[in-house]
């Protein structure tokens, strides 16, 4: 048998049929288009959906059902987006809508639960009960699994780790707030800090690395300075690491997972990125014995539609 999987983002919707492997044997995508009004944007997933059930590889009744992933707080018990801002959804039933010309059973849940729920199926956290995985993407985005099953907290909005407070009063936030970790943390602060560096050294490598244009800068610029021995470079990746292991020493002091999952942009550096975390959470004696393992996310792109896919299982 095989599921559908269905990542609705604000740019992109991108649909997936996977099998009992967790691999994704057709994959299709449209753009979201977010400014149209809710049921030309739901006409567009039925298409997707649709058009993934007949291609000429699927035989209908190998479909088992249909998971979508969505930003936003969503109520998976209801079937309903409670509030997606970058798609313009305000309690949109969203599985009642799609039932309508899909007659398939229909799950859905926040889009970071289902990139979590990928990566504890078949991704690095593959075999672990309790899982976090942490997105360093233009923002942090997580999503939290336990025994197996995406926690969502008693009123849908769990595993919103980007926007615990590291700092009172600290650095403004998208979300309104202060302080938040993702505007210490995420890809995005990390550009911000390049930026002001090479701002203030005008010798630094950052700048030759982006022949003296700003506008270059990419979160894995201040990496690439560093690592060519760049002593501004190495000031602005060591201070991103430290902000970062903040937020993650808090996850584990707070859940003890088995495994952090780190995805997104940055987690681009790949073992680099790992040993310096370690090396820096060594130095934490706070966490006793605790063994919570670190690995970089394995399914990428994929891992939306992948762990949309199981949310019927």
């Amino acid at each position: 048998m095989h599921n559908i999987g269905i990542d609705i983002g604000g740019t992109t919707i991108i649909g997936g049929v996977v099998d009992a492997n967790g691999k994704v044997i057709i994959k299709k995508s449209i753009p979201t288009l977010p400014e149209r009004e809710n049921g030309l944007i739901v006409a567009d997933i039925i298409a997707l959906c649709k058009r993934l059930l007949n291609d000429e590889v699927i035989v209908m009744t190998d479909i088992k059902s249909i998971g979508i992933g969505s930003a936003g707080i969503i109520d998976p018990q209801r079937g309903v987006v409670v509030g997606a801002a970058n798609l313009g959804f305000n309690n949109v039933p969203l599985c009642d809508m799609l039932r309508t010309e899909l007659d398939y059973p229909i799950h859905i849940d926040n889009d970071a639960n289902c990139a979590a729920l990928g990566e504890s199926s078949f991704g690095a956290a593959k075999g672990s009960s309790n899982s976090v995985t942490v997105t360093l993407g233009t923002g942090i985005g997580g999503g939290i699994v336990t025994d197996g099953s995406i926690y969502s907290g008693s009123f849908f909005g769990a595993g919103e780790v980007g926007h615990h407070i590291i700092c009172m009063d600290g650095e403004p936030c998208s979300c309104g707030l202060k302080g938040c970790w993702e505007a210490y943390a995420s890809a995005n602060a990390l550009i911000r800090d390049t930026i002001k560096a090479a701002k203030s050294n005008s010798k630094s490598m950052i700048n030759t690395i982006v022949d003296n244009d700003i506008n270059k800068i990419v979160a894995k610029t201040a990496f690439d300075a560093a690592s060519l021995g760049d002593e501004t470079a190495k000031a602005v990746v060591e201070r991103y690491i430290s902000y970062l292991c903040i937020g993650l020493i808090n996850i584990v002091n707070i859940l003890q997972p088995e495994v952090i999952v780190i995805g997104g942009g940055v987690s681009g550096q790949g073992n680099e990125l790992i040993a310096m975390i370690e090396s820096r959470l060594s130095n934490v004696t706070s966490l006793g014995n605790i063994k919570t393992k670190l690995a970089i996310a394995k399914l990428g792109n994929d891992a939306g539609i992948i762990g949309a896919a199981q949310l019927g299982k």
